[in-house]
């Protein structure tokens, strides 16, 4: 009896074998390729110091009343009486936005009793954007001259940051680059080209925010005095240097 036995099996699976181990080479030189450049991985940052223009400072009114509707009646009346003082002082309709309005009960709490409800009040809030410094502390007093009772807080920026930012980008590539020409002369290498360049982000903190404070009536010979003090506009930049010996 005479058996037939197939070598295609076989010898399909010795040309896969010799087509894997032909790839290896290819592989290998590829790899080495990508290594046999010496590249610098660096970062840097650049700032630019800037006084503000502008601000944005949240003020409002609080009342009470015997029922919800009246302490929100109250506090309409009061805040319409602010606003119309803010417009007189200066500050434009659109840079005036209410935001919070809220109205909450009171209660008396004493030992062993339930609590007892002495009536509601209400909050309501605007924060206004002021673009010109110099009458902010007379903006403030208009309002609480008004009725405001209470300031959250101010907060200073810059209408147009593109320039600080731009110069910040400046002073950045320039502390990258002598980032690298200083990784260059320490490892004894030459930068030879800029390979990729990133940058994470320019931002405008400000500077301390004002604390919050209550606005009590006062007599006021002249007007609160408020400093913006400097802005930081910083900007970061990466890059990826090639180099050669």
């Amino acid at each position: 009896m005479i058996r037939i036995r197939s070598t295609v099996p076989a010898l399909a699976a010795a040309g896969a074998a010799v087509l894997a181990l032909s790839a290896i080479p290819a592989a290998a030189q590829s790899n080495d390729a990508a290594f046999r450049a010496t590249t610098f991985n660096l970062s840097a940052s650049g700032e630019t110091a800037i006084a503000p223009d502008m601000a944005t400072i949240t003020l409002g009114v609080q009342t009470e009343g015997a029922s919800a509707a009246a302490a929100l009646s109250a506090n309409g009346t009061a805040m319409n009486k602010v606003i119309a003082a803010l417009k007189k002082a200066g500050v434009a309709e659109r840079d005036i936005q209410t935001s919070n309005l809220n109205v909450n009960p009171q209660y008396v709490y004493e030992q062993n009793q339930p609590p007892r409800l002495t009536g509601y009040q209400a909050s309501n809030q605007v924060t206004i954007l002021a673009r010109d410094l110099s009458k902010l502390g007379q903006t403030v007093d208009a309002a609480a001259s008004a009725g405001a009772n209470t300031v959250s807080g101010i907060s200073f920026g810059l209408q147009n940051p593109q320039k600080a930012e731009d110069e910040a980008r400046i002073k950045a590539v320039a502390a990258l680059k002598a980032k690298s020409d200083l990784y260059a002369r320490a490892t004894g290498y030459k930068v030879v080209r800029l390979v990729s360049l990133n940058e994470a982000g320019g931002y405008t903190p400000s500077p301390q925010p004002v604390p919050m404070f209550a606005m009590a009536k006062r007599e006021m010979a002249d007007s609160t005095a408020i400093s913006g003090g400097e802005l930081k506009v910083r900007v970061e930049v990466s890059a990826t240097y090639e180099a050669q010996q």
